[in-house]
């Protein structure tokens, strides 16, 4: 039995003081990596 995992916490373009990722990047980066959601 596999168990998954989803990071939940996340700092975009949209977090002011900390953005460190553009969404698409993200996006991109998740669905190549095979991660099930953000």
């Amino acid at each position: 039995m596999s168990t998954e995992f989803v990071h939940l916490h996340l700092h975009t373009e949209y977090s002011l003081l900390d953005g460190a990722c553009r969404i698409g990047e993200l996006l991109d980066h998740a669905q190549h990596t095979g991660v099930p959601a953000l």
